[in-house]
């Protein structure tokens, strides 16, 4: 039986972070390596766990922005005037992570019947852009178009004709995640918008449903999140301002009756 020492475990785990890999990603891999260790430790095949004491890496948690509703006209009219105007109404829409987005064919939408099915991503791996499964079995969901949506959609179509990718590439394949989040700066820049990360699309697009009535576990099914608790956790500051709305709504109903 080979041991780990705790330094080993250390030296493992730093050598994944050099080689690229985010702290989140390293802290997943402790996980992984720590339930190994417990499990051998309960079966006596260890005395210590050698991950107990680790230095992990900090996650950095990236502020989250929006895009306001006064900056989405202006938004997706340069969107329009720089030819992707379907692709970044789609994503406003659907609040789709960007491989999902970029994953999309037109066998998994139904634009009679007005739904579409996630089913699968797009990923740079090892510099090449490639198709792969989703992350999780609650990324795997089917999503309802609203009219003005399949609208855009069957304008896409016209678009790409007989190409199978909703969003093509120049040369007919799959579009590079980082060719989009290229678009969406320049799109910003020419639209006089601070810049925003494609994620903070998705944002968007919960942040609204949520201030418009939409219910927190409607939207964690949209967005494909493993539980209600985590979109609660994540659009706090949204939820908290529409229940003291509620709150005060509620005041003006009863102020009468003091």
């Amino acid at each position: 039986k080979k041991l780990l020492s705790n330094g080993r475990v250390e030296r493992i785990e730093s050598k994944k972070q050099s080689k690229g890999l985010s702290p989140k990603t390293v802290r997943n891999l402790h996980q992984i390596i720590a339930s190994a260790m417990k499990l051998a430790k309960e079966q006596k095949l260890i005395a210590v766990d050698p991950t107990d004491g680790c230095a992990l890496p900090k996650v950095e948690h990236k502020e989250m922005k929006t895009l306001p509703v006064e900056q989405l006209a202006s938004f997706l009219r340069e969107a329009k005037d720089s030819g992707v105007f379907e692709l970044y109404y789609v994503e406003l829409a659907t609040g789709l992570r960007r491989g999902e987005l970029l994953g999309l064919k037109w066998e998994d939408l139904d634009l009679e019947r007005g739904d579409l099915r996630v089913k699968r991503q797009i990923a740079r791996i090892n510099g090449e852009v490639v198709e792969a499964p989703l992350k999780t079995k609650n990324a795997y969901r089917t999503l309802p178009l609203a009219k003005d949506t399949v609208d855009v959609l069957n304008q896409q179509k016209k678009k790409v004709g007989s190409c199978p990718w909703v969003f093509p590439g120049s040369t007919g394949g799959p579009m590079s995640p980082d060719s989009v989040l290229h678009m969406l700066h320049r799109v910003l820049k020419r639209a006089g918008l601070p810049r925003v990360r494609f994620h903070d699309l998705r944002h968007t697009f919960a942040t609204l449903a949520l201030q418009n009535g939409v219910d927190v576990k409607t939207v964690s099914g949209m967005l494909g999140h493993y539980s209600a608790g985590f979109t609660l956790d994540t659009y706090a500051h949204v939820t908290t301002s529409a229940q003291r709305q509620a709150a005060e709504a509620m005041e003006h109903v009863l102020s009468g009756s003091l």
